[in-house]
């Protein structure tokens, strides 16, 4: 193959993604400690450093909470809205705005290596939230991949943006019986279920199928929620929706590197823990 694609881990704890092709090496979003990130790195060969660019989707912690170490420690361009960089505007790390690229809004494109990337707006309660389409030659053809998550629903920019990509990572965050009959207060249900919350399994097994229609050959379930979820719901809904198409699908662990397209010569990593610190509430 020409790529490699792959979420570093995925769910309620942290969220990262990773895409490497012949002329560029991006991270998509940096949650969970930094430890934990370079170790799922290492696990596929990739050594921090040789990053070409990190591209964030929001400003919720389980997104960025690696991003202030990262910029210290092992600076690159972190693309970034406008809205979400102001999550720092209270006190922002020197090191972290020196690295910032910032757009003033969706959509916006921008060029990593032989990758033109191109963000789209999605629907999340964030400051500001976008989901990722990328670009680049293999050979005489090009290839298009595709990330969107933490989407409420999905909107004509999603579909836009996610149309025609040979392979995707889609967020099939709970199943809508758990969630009602779940632990979770009433109001943050309804934030969930809402237009700026998290798609469903159903939703995102429907969209799925729309995408498989037009030429999308691997999915890669992300951000499944681990209260209100399980990996096997998740993968059974989309897989009965895939009926009749010839796709690879796969769902996201948690805590370990879930490669989509690509080889995974290394032993997976052992799940590094955190040290605890402030985040919002994980859905």
């Amino acid at each position: 193959m020409a790529y490699r694609l792959c979420t570093l881990y995925s769910g309620s704890t942290g969220n990262s993604a990773y895409l490497e092709t012949s002329g560029a090496r991006i991270l998509i979003d940096a949650g969970k400690c930094t430890r934990a990130l370079i170790q799922s790195l290492k696990s596929i060969g990739v050594d921090v450093d040789t990053l070409d660019a990190i591209f964030v989707t929001h400003d919720h912690s389980d997104h960025v909470a690696s991003l202030e170490v990262l910029a210290k420690k092992h600076p690159m361009p972190v693309h970034i809205l406008f809205k979400s960089a102001q999550r720092y505007a209270g006190n922002p790390p020197e090191a972290l705005c020196r690295c910032l690229v910032m757009y003033k809004a969706a959509p916006f494109s921008a060029q990593v290596g032989n990758v033109t990337v191109t963000a789209f707006s999605t629907p999340h309660d964030s400051r500001a939230s976008v989901g990722y389409r990328f670009c680049f030659p293999d050979g005489d053809r090009m290839v298009n991949v595709g990330l969107a998550t933490d989407i409420g629903y999905v909107n004509e920019d999603i579909r836009r943006g996610l149309t025609g990509c040979e392979s995707v990572i889609l967020e099939s965050n709970h199943d809508v019986e758990m969630l009602m009959y779940g632990p979770y207060p009433y109001d943050l249900k309804l934030r969930i279920r809402g237009k700026r919350g998290h798609l469903s399994n159903r939703d995102c097994a429907d969209f799925a199928a729309e995408l498989a229609g037009q030429g999308t050959k691997n999915f890669l379930l992300a951000h499944l929620s681990e209260e209100n979820n399980e990996p096997d719901l998740a993968y059974d809904e989309t897989f009965s929706a895939l009926a009749g198409y010839d796709t690879t699908l796969r769902v996201a662990a948690p805590d370990s590197v879930t490669m989509l397209v690509g080889e995974h010569d290394s032993p997976l990593p052992v799940p590094v823990r955190c040290a605890p610190e402030m985040q919002e509430v994980p859905l």
